[in-house]
């Protein structure tokens, strides 16, 4: 039997009327090959104006030079439960979870407002996984953070877990500074955590970075951290939510990126928006200039990641916005 005593939040994404706009001073939105500017054989072309382009489906380039660190899902044990039958029920779990599966179990949650439980219910019938029922029945008491996403990682762990033959509670913590105490004291067993952020917490030093955009690399670091501190990590899913930049469909159609070196390559100056902190912090503003060359007109200051951002997007506010790589609002309409 299971218990729970998560509270659930669901967040409502709001429709967007589309509105037109222009690009390089033509009326014509959609840019062809006249419309880049052209010197001659002996200079470069420039870079083309990429106004920004309403449009309800926000797209993610692809972050091909990996800016971000990997903060791929992945399980984090209170070592006394970390059994090869527990590890193989989580990691079978972590095998089937991908970004785009993330993004979905966002959806049903926080918009299509269905629970936790009734979602991870769901994704475990779907994704066919299965385990043996090696349990004994002992108890297992799976924590959460606060907020929608971890709370349905939880519930498809004590998922999983059930029918692996445990008796599974799902609790609701708070932050990490609230559940890590509670884990590595044994009150909680196991938590959804997210590779990167959790191997930079654990090392505490704020210069002396672990963690890297190589999945592998930043699991090997994580790795002797969780160790010092009683833990053990499963396998990383292909999953991940972090920082990600968002443009419109229309932006990409318009303009034929995909990914954020496609972006610096063909468009001149852009105007960007994020949190306000963003013009200073090495993995917004400056990591996309310093790593990608990517030249910003203008930068205004929304939220992080959140309905600010995106609404900014979809209006054609900014052409391009922070946001987070598994929201729900991502899910192709």
């Amino acid at each position: 039997m299971r218990t729970r005593n998560a509270t659930l939040a669901a967040l409502a994404v709001a429709s967007l009327t589309l509105a037109g706009c222009s690009s390089g001073g033509s009326d014509d939105p959609t840019p062809d090959d006249s419309a880049a500017p052209t010197t001659g054989t002996s200079e470069p072309a420039t870079a083309q104006e990429c106004l920004p382009v309403p449009g309800e489906q926000l797209v993610v380039l692809e972050d091909d030079m990996m800016l971000q660190n990997s903060d791929n899902i992945i399980p984090a044990l209170n070592a006394d439960v970390a059994t090869d039958d527990v590890l193989a029920a989580l990691d079978a779990v972590s095998a089937a979870l991908d970004t785009e599966g993330l993004i979905e179990l966002n959806k049903a949650v926080d918009i299509d407002r269905q629970t936790s439980e009734e979602v991870a219910e769901a994704w475990v019938d779907e994704a066919g996984i299965s385990v043996e029922e090696t349990g004994d029945g002992s108890s297992i008491t799976v924590g959460a953070a606060n907020f929608t996403e971890n709370i349905t990682l939880a519930e498809i762990y004590a998922e999983i877990l059930d029918d692996a033959g445990y008796e599974t509670e799902v609790r609701e913590i708070g932050n990490r500074e609230t559940y890590l105490p509670a884990l590595t004291s044994g009150e909680i067993d196991i938590v959804p955590e997210y590779a990167a952020t959790f191997a930079e917490f654990l090392d505490g030093d704020i210069d002396n970075v672990v963690a890297s955009g190589d999945i592998a690399e930043t699991v090997a670091a994580l790795e002797p951290l969780a160790e010092e501190q009683g833990l053990v990590v499963g396998a990383a899913a292909d999953a991940q939510d972090q920082n990600a930049f968002a443009v419109t469909q229309g932006f990409v159609d318009a303009y034929g990126v995909t990914t954020l070196s496609e972006l610096a390559e063909s468009c001149g100056p852009i105007v960007l928006g994020g949190p306000p902190e963003c013009p200073e912090r090495p993995f917004c503003q400056p990591g996309l200039e310093s790593t990608y060359g990517l030249e910003v007109a203008e930068f205004r200051a929304l939220d992080a990641g959140g309905p600010l951002s995106k609404t900014a997007i979809t209006t054609g506010e900014v052409a391009v916005g922070l946001v987070f790589s598994s929201d729900g609002a991502l899910a192709a309409s």
